[in-house]
């Protein structure tokens, strides 16, 4: 059900709430807000509330730093672990210019933009994510450390798995926020975790996933640990990532289904596919948008670093689980936790939409193990790699006109300055591995 500026305004006052968070993020995914009192909601809700852009990592000149936040009522919601009385709530905003004009810079406008233009081919878009998150212990300090909190594995259960009162306190607070939690359970690396909730519209899961990320830090924060959504914090181990499972509907129905084709997929379905392989190296810088990402996509740790789709094996970039009917979708296992999800879900689906729109058509599915081929053998197949830096992957965004429209000009100008200095950073540090490798030896 829709809310309204009526229905927030009531739901306020009857929960005692006197905080409210104005929430946005930056261009990098970054939640950022706005603390107001109950006294201003309303005028809040009317979008009158002006703050600094010039203050948010890639938003605005100080030149042109006025922005005024457009909160959504129905991302209205109450925190469950502040207290009744005096309580904090939530919206998340759009940014929008004085002249009333939406914020080309706005990550949640970029979204919204490409809901659009599917909207207008007939479209809806669902998404159902998987997130992926390590927990550690923090220091005397309460400084977080890579020192892991158990030696579990995969589905493993207590004793063993010390962060699952961690996790069920996450989880039961979600909850409470509104999510239809579907699974949760210990990850593969020891201190690794994953919590899915059910799929929606693009948009809500984008702020969903913003969300997330915020509570599950918040929770682990509680227990005495620290939540990290880095890649790839520990090296030898499996990173965290984020996989995207996706879906178009069409008047109501799954477009992506068809139970007269070999594998009971539509032809939409299909073009989706070649869409999303053939922009991957395009958006990668999107969807795995930090130095670190790129030590998760390498083989051997079930990270997909080669472009190829299958219906059977997890070793592609694109795997088609085995639900059909309403429940056909196309798991997209590249991106990480790291990136914003609002960019990441927009680039998604513009390179699925450039795919139907071209009619293009995928390769043939590879259903043997990539990651025991010989370059040789993937090179005859056709197999691509992703890029294997972020370097590369800016250079590669860079010569993608589809993907930069997705984006729109100020945050791909935005996006790649901040992204490129991060790399020159990168590349003038000296790390620990230099040190240990080289100090001795020469």
């Amino acid at each position: 059900m829709l809310m309204t500026k009526e229905d927030v305004l009531r739901e306020a006052h009857d929960k005692g709430v006197k905080f409210i968070r104005l929430q946005f993020t930056d261009i990098f995914g970054i939640l950022k807000n706005v603390a107001i009192t109950i006294e201003q909601l309303e005028k809040a809700l009317d979008g009158e509330l002006m703050f600094d852009g010039s203050s948010i990592e890639g938003f605005a000149r100080i030149d042109e730093s006025d922005m005024y936040l457009r909160p959504d009522p129905n991302t209205f919601v109450v925190f469950p672990w502040r207290p009744k009385e005096g309580g904090v709530a939530r919206l998340i905003c759009d940014v929008y210019n004085p002249d009333g004009t939406a914020f080309v810079g706005c990550p949640r406008n970029a979204l919204k933009s490409v809901l659009m233009e599917a909207s207008e081919m007939g479209y809806t878009m669902n998404v159902g994510p998987e997130l992926e998150f390590f927990l550690f212990h923090t220091d005397a300090e309460g400084r977080p450390t890579t020192i892991t909190h158990d030696k579990a594995g995969y589905f493993d259960l207590t004793p063993i798995d010390l962060g699952e009162n961690a996790r069920r306190d996450m989880v039961l607070t979600l909850e409470q926020m509104g999510y239809e939690i579907e699974a949760s359970h210990h990850e593969v690396a020891p201190g690794q975790h994953e919590i899915d909730f059910k799929y929606s519209d693009a948009l809500d899961i984008a702020d969903k996933i913003a969300t997330f990320r915020f509570v599950v830090r918040t929770i682990a924060q509680h227990h005495g640990l620290h939540a990290t959504f880095m890649p790839k914090p520990i090296f030898g181990i499996n990173g965290s990532g984020m996989h995207s499972n996706q879906s178009l509907y069409k008047n109501g129905k799954n477009a992506f289904y068809d139970p007269h084709d070999p594998m009971e997929l539509s032809e939409i379905a299909y073009h989706y596919i070649a869409g999303l392989m053939k922009y991957a190296h395009s958006y990668t810088a999107i969807t795995n948008p930090t130095v670190n990402s790129y030590k998760r996509l390498v083989p051997g740790y079930e990270a997909p670093c080669y472009v190829a789709w299958s219906g059977r094996n997890r070793s592609p970039l694109i795997r088609i689980p085995s639900k059909r009917g309403s429940s056909t979708r196309i798991e997209l296992r590249s991106p990480d936790p790291s990136s914003n999800p609002y960019l990441a879900l927009a680039v998604q689906l513009k390179a699925g939409l450039d795919g139907i729109k071209n009619k293009l058509t995928p390769p043939p599915p590879v259903d043997q193990n990539i990651y025991a081929m010989t370059r040789q053998e993937r090179e005859k197949l056709g197999i691509a790699s992703l890029p294997g830096s972020l370097k590369e992957a800016l250079v590669e965004l860079g010569k993608s006109p589809v993907i930069c429209e997705a984006l729109g000009n100020h945050i791909y100008q935005r996006f790649v300055e901040a992204k490129t200095e991060e790399w020159d950073s990168f590349q003038v540090t000296v790390t620990q591995w230099e040190i240990e490798r080289y100090l001795h030896m020469y």
